[in-house]
C-alpha cells in the first residue's frame, strides 16, 4: 500500500474484496477479519456510502466502480 489512501481491486462481494486485499497486502491479515472470518467490530464498512450492516454484510454485492470505504470506529470519553 505504501501510504496509498485508495486501491483498485476487482471483486464481486465485500468478502471477496477483503480476500484480495489481504492477498495483496498480507500485513492486513487478522486486522479486517477475525479468526472466524467475521468483520472486526471496530471497523465500519460502507459501499457507495451505505453501511454493509444494513445490507448483506460481507456478502454485499459489488458493482464495477463501487467505492468501498473502511472506517475505524473510535471510542473514548
Amino acid at each position: 500500500m505504501n501510504g496509498a489512501t485508495e486501491l483498485e481491486l476487482a471483486a464481486e462481494t465485500v468478502a471477496e474484496l477483503f480476500t484480495s486485499l489481504v492477498a495483496a497486502h498480507p500485513r492486513l491479515e487478522g486486522r479486517v477479519l477475525d479468526e472466524d472470518g467475521a468483520l472486526r467490530r471496530h471497523l465500519n464498512i460502507y459501499v457507495a456510502d451505505e453501511d454493509i450492516r444494513w445490507k448483506q454484510g460481507l456478502d454485499t454485492a459489488l458493482s464495477q466502480g463501487d467505492r468501498v470505504t473502511i472506517v475505524t470506529a473510535l471510542a473514548g470519553g
